[in-house]
This record gives structure tokens, C-alpha cells and sequence, in this order.
């Protein structure tokens, strides 16, 4: 754990600034939209914007890191975030914040594809998994610290878009002052959906209404708590709790998926995810205390639902298929995150503050549906062909797949899929 953290610690840092600025952002613009009167909807399309800048710089950046190179790519995206942070206060309206979100995902998701590619390569396969879990603790560490930066200035003036712009552009010190060569890039080319979808039916529908989910929660959750009365602290407090929850039961849920069928599991935490929410959204007058104790728990059960599809995907994955597949698998998150702030903010103008948990809800249930009727499709893949859990970063790009301590070093090249096999889920000569 030492050698890999003395190898790694510069990046390691500048991704702590990083998750520290990002995580602050998002729940600030969410907060201060509210109190500006922008209308629910509109907010909602205002914060689509970062998934949808996020899916592009995903796909984008790592062609531009193979031409110009890594710390070139690191502080001009990293100067493009510091600056977004700052027009977002000096413009406050709806279009040029739908603009500079776009801008903002796209310049975090070039960030997490240098970064996470930096990473691979400071790796060796002893230390692979210990960088991942050090790089999992600094980002959910830092998205959770970010919430509580919402206390330290005035929401409505211009001091935390200062402190976020700071954030990111200290980012750039460590990186850049980093003795170590920056490694040869090679990026994972992800398969198509349909192939995908092939593989494993409920890893693709659950990867994707995952990203639905999550993409609610990190668009709208601090509307939803300005909507629901909670003052500022306690909007900090809400946010940091469903990270905390992601983090600490991230490990127990995915201990005990290596130990049952998986699918299992997936029915199981999807559908505890689907009773918190819907407790916290259909019981009247909740007091704070029991919500922010659903709020923890709810982000236990529905952080890890990500990990745990990506985990479902990768048992029926040989060991040369998984970068590649699984960065389909990333790029499918992304899309299901770029429908969640607008469904989420269209369920809170119909049904008030707690459409925004019954909208949450309704999205577990339906994973669980599918799961089950999965479950009659397919035997259960045996105990011991199952792989081992690794989770993974909530926001990561494609390149974070590379870190999987179980994906061998020459795992890039895609194998095709067997023509005769289902995509419904029937081995040949199953009935």
C-alpha cells in the first residue's frame, strides 16, 4: 500500500482538489437556482448539461491525449473548469449556465481520463486494486467534503464559485510538478450496445437506469432539499449523507454479492433502495433526523446498485473482453445520468418535493422488476465462475475500468460474442 500510494500521490492529490470543487459545484448550482426562481424543469435541463458535457469529453478527450499528451490536456481542461465555476456567478441565467455545465462535465470528464489513465500506468498487478481503493476513498472522500464547503460562504453571492474555481485550478500544482514521465496512452474502445445487451440483458438495463438514478440525485437532490424547507447546512448535510452511505456500505454489499447469486443481490438492495425512497417521499411531515437516516441509507443501497451492475456484467465476461466491454458499460451510465435531472425535475413539478423520491423509487422498482423476470430467463452463473466485486468510482470515465485489478494487462482487444448466443438469456440447447 505504501509503494503504491508514494507512486501515485501527486495525481492522487489533484483528484482530491478535483472531487473537492466538483462536489461543491454541483450541489451549490442546484441550491442557488432554486434561489434564483428558476422554475424546476428548467433547473433540471440546466443540470443536464454536465452529463451530457461529461459523455462527450469521455469520448473525446482521449483522442486528444494520444496527440498532444497528458499534462498538456490536464491544465487546459483544468483551466476550462476553474473558468466555467467563475462565469456561472457573473452570468446568472439559465442559458449560459446550461452552456457552461456542458462545458464543466466535459472538462471533469477529460480530467478523470488523464488521471485514471495516469493512474493505470503508476499500477503494476500487485498494486492495481489498493490504487483503485485508495482512488475510490479520495473520490467519494472528496465528492462528501465538497458538501460540507457549502457552509463556508453565502450561496447567493460570489464566494464559493471563487473557492470552486481555487479547488480545480490547485489541481493543476502536484500534477504538474510531477517528476514522473507521462505514460503512452491507449484507450479502451468500447463495443456496441447491442452487444452489450447480449452479454448480460440486466447489466446493460440496470447500468443505465443506475445512471438514470444517480443522475437524479447529484442534479436535483439540492433542490429537492431547498423545495422540501431545509435550510443550507442541512442541504449539505442531505447531499454528504447519501455519499457517506455509498461509501462505507459500498464494501459490505459487495461482500456478500461474491458470497449469493448476484442477481439476487441486485433484487435485493435495488428494492431496499426503492423502500427508503419511497418512506422518505409518501410519509408526511418526516422529521429531519429520520430523513437524513434515510437519506444515509438510501445512499448505501443505491450508490453500490452501479458496481454491483458492472460486477453482474463482468461474470459473463472473459478476461480480454472486460475493458472493452466495460467501458460500454461507463459510457451506458453516462447515458441514463443525462435523462436524470430533467425526469427527476418533470417528477417534482408534478408531485412537488417529494417527486423527487418517488421518482427514485420507481426507478429501483423497475430494475428489481427486471432482474426478476431476468431470473426466469437464465440459471444463476455458479458461485465459483462468479467474479470478485471491485467497486468503482461513481463518477469515472471509461478509462477507470482499466484499474480493475482483475483485468489482465493485455485485456484490450475485444473478442466477438458467439453468434448463437440468445440475447434473451437462453443457452443453445436451453429450453
Amino acid at each position: 500500500m505504501y509503494s503504491a500510494l508514494m507512486a501515485a500521490w501527486a495525481l492522487l492529490l489533484g483528484m482530491a482538489f478535483i472531487m473537492l470543487g466538483n462536489g461543491l459545484q454541483g450541489t451549490l448550482l442546484g441550491l442557488r437556482a432554486t434561489l434564483e426562481g428558476f422554475p424546476t424543469t428548467v433547473t433540471g435541463f440546466v443540470m443536464t448539461g454536465y452529463f451530457v458535457g461529461f459523455l462527450a469529453g469521455s469520448t473525446i478527450t482521449p483522442r486528444v491525449v494520444e496527440r498532444v499528451g497528458h499534462i498538456r490536456v490536464f491544465a487546459a481542461l483544468a483551466s476550462l473548469a476553474s473558468t466555467s465555476a467563475l462565469v456561472h456567478a457573473v452570468f446568472v441565467d439559465p442559458w449560459t449556465w446550461g452552456a457552461m455545465r456542458i462545458v464543466t462535465g466535459f472538462s471533469y470528464a477529460g480530467l478523470y481520463v488523464v488521471a485514471e489513465s495516469w493512474l493505470n500506468d503508476r499500477a503494476t498487478n500487485e498494486t492495481r486494486g489498493q490504487i483503485l481503493s485508495i482512488y475510490m476513498v479520495v473520490t467519494y472522500g472528496g465528492m462528501t467534503a465538497g458538501q460540507f464547503l457549502l457552509n463556508v460562504g453565502d450561496p447567493t453571492g460570489f464566494d464559493l464559485f471563487v473557492l470552486i474555481s481555487v479547488m480545480v485550478s490547485l489541481a493543476l500544482v502536484p500534477i504538474s510538478l510531477t517528476a514522473a514521465p507521462a505514460p503512452a496512452f491507449d484507450a479502451p474502445s468500447p463495443v456496441g450496445l447491442r452487444q452489450l445487451y447480449v452479454i448480460s440483458p440486466l447489466g446493460v438495463v440496470g447500468g443505465l437506469a443506475t445512471g438514470l438514478a444517480n443522475g437524479t440525485i447529484f442534479g436535483m437532490g439540492a433542490v429537492y432539499g431547498k423545495m422540501a424547507g431545509l435550510s443550507n447546512a442541512e442541504v449539505s448535510l442531505f447531499m454528504g449523507l447519501i455519499l457517506l452511505g455509498g461509501m462505507l456500505l459500498q464494501w459490505p454489499v459487495g461482500r456478500i454479492s461474491d458470497l449469493l447469486d448476484r442477481r439476487k443481490v441486485i433484487v435485493g438492495v435495488t428494492s431496499l433502495a426503492a423502500l427508503f425512497a419511497a418512506i422518505a417521499g409518501l410519509v408526511p411531515d418526516l422529521p429531519l433526523w429520520w430523513l437524513l437516516g434515510l437519506t444515509f441509507l438510501f445512499g448505501g443501497m443505491t450508490l453500490p446498485m452501479y458496481s454491483l451492475c458492472g460486477a453482474h456484467l463482468n461474470d459473463f465476461l472473459d478476461p480480454k473482453q472486460m475493458v472493452a466491454a466495460s467501458s460500454a458499460f461507463v459510457l451506458v451510465n453516462g447515458l441514463g445520468a443525462i435523462l436524470g435531472p430533467t425526469s427527476g425535475s418533470i417528477a417534482m413539478q408534478l408531485a412537488g418535493p417529494e417527486g423527487f423520491f418517488m421518482w427514485l423509487a420507481l426507478v429501483h422498482c423497475f430494475i428489481a422488476l427486471f432482474a426478476l423476470w431476468r431470473m426466469t430467463r437464465r440459471a444463476s452463473r455458479p458461485l465459483e465462475d462468479q467474479g470478485n466485486f471491485v467497486s468503482m468510482p461513481p463518477r469515472g470515465s471509461p478509462v477507470a475500468v482499466t484499474l480493475n485489478p482483475e483485468t489482465p494487462d493485455d485485456a484490450a482487444d475485444w473478442e466477438e460474442i458467439p453468434s448463437e448466443f440468445d440475447p434473451m438469456g437462453t443457452e443453445p440447447g436451453e429450453s
